[in-house]
């Protein structure tokens, strides 16, 4: 498997991934820095779960594609 199959910027599924990957580090930011109360705490973790799964599932996608072109 080759890694550089990943990096793909011409690929609407690479930005995908990039935003994904985005969110859920400001979904993480958000839990560590903000006093929330649980039930807004619990549903931001599982908008940064999902958005995780999002950024898995293009990775694996990017990795089955087709190899960029160079």
């Amino acid at each position: 498997m080759k890694l550089q199959r990943l990096w793909q910027p011409a690929h609407p599924v690479f930005w995908m991934m990039v935003a994904f990957n985005v969110l859920s580090s400001v979904c993480a930011w958000a839990l560590r820095a903000v006093a929330l109360p649980y039930p807004v705490m619990l549903f931001i973790a599982l908008v940064a779960l999902g958005n995780v799964a999002g950024g898995l599932w293009c990775a694996w996608c990017l990795l089955q594609g087709e190899s960029p072109k160079q």
